[in-house]
């Protein structure tokens, strides 16, 4: 197979255990099949060099995440080997990696597109980008823990306001993050969709909703605190204020994700998640 001048980028955080011998081992198998390899910190946003046409990120979901953000506007697909404790989004370890390959390595690896969401914050007369997500927008609480009001407008209608600890709004893939803790309900990641769960909510009757992906979600900041933040993949973006609204909305990208061919997302659901695992009964 032919990769002319392709580079491979090799991002993994060599303080953590097991990423060193992990990063040797990648670069070694890189370097059998005639692909040059580029090391960098997880940390470092600068661009990347142009010959790069793969990213194989060593460490756990949330530097996955972050990185899988990072290139979206390049589109430059993004490779998961877990080195962390779930390793749910990170879908290859050294063994999977290694017996695929010549598929995932190849000029043509198999991809999962995500769907991510984009928000903004208007406060005031002044409208500025947060920035993107591939699991969740989040808008927490924070210190002093007091309860939050955010009244919810749906495609420019009047929705419900909701007093709690926060409101999550998911993408189908960061389903099983935040928004499946919170009570939220899963939701294939193949799928296109919204959805919207309290977390916290006071109330018994404020129930998550999943909705189309066109939906416009705008977040009225009714009653904050001092440490009231918005959240963007579990990641702080800004300190948010009475008046504030948070606006998501479909980003026009997708993020590009390198797909394992022996994965099985129910089958992970299971295993990793636990999902309906049913009780221990006596033999």
């Amino acid at each position: 197979m032919s990769h002319g001048s392709a580079t491979v980028l090799l991002v993994g955080d060599r303080e953590r255990d097991g990423v060193p011998a992990l990063l040797e081992s990648v670069g070694t198998l890189l370097g059998s099949r005639g692909l040059d390899a580029i090391e960098q910190r997880p940390d470092l946003a600068e661009p990347p060099p142009a010959t790069i046409r793969l990213v194989v990120v060593l460490g756990g979901d949330g530097t996955l995440l972050g990185q899988a953000r990072r290139f979206v506007a390049s589109g430059i697909p993004v490779l998961g080997v877990n080195v962390g404790r779930l390793g749910f989004l990170a879908e290859f370890d050294l063994d999977a990696l290694v017996r695929h390959a010549d598929v995932v390595l190849g000029d043509a690896p198999p991809l999962r597109e995500r769907m991510l969401l984009e928000a903004t914050v208007a406060s005031g007369d002044a409208e500025t980008a947060a920035g993107i997500a591939l699991n969740d927008v989040v808008i927490a609480a924070g210190p002093p823990f007091r309860m939050v009001e955010i009244a919810l407008e749906l495609d420019g209608r009047e929705g419900p306001d909701l007093l709690g600890d926060g409101a999550i709004v998911s993408t189908p893939a960061g389903s099983t993050a935040y928004n499946v803790s919170a009570g939220g309900p899963i939701v294939d990641p193949d799928l296109d969709a919204i959805v919207i769960t309290p977390n916290a909510a006071h109330s018994l009757a404020f129930r998550p909703i999943v909705a189309p992906p066109t939906l416009a979600v705008d977040m009225h900041v009714r009653r904050a605190n001092e440490g009231t933040t918005l959240l963007l993949d579990g990641v702080p973006a800004r300190p948010l204020a009475v008046g504030d609204v948070v606006r998501v909305r479909c980003h026009p990208r997708r993020a590009r994700l390198v797909a394992n061919p022996d994965h099985d997302y129910w089958r992970t659901l299971m295993t990793k998640m636990r999902w309906a695992q049913g009780p221990e009964y006596r033999t």
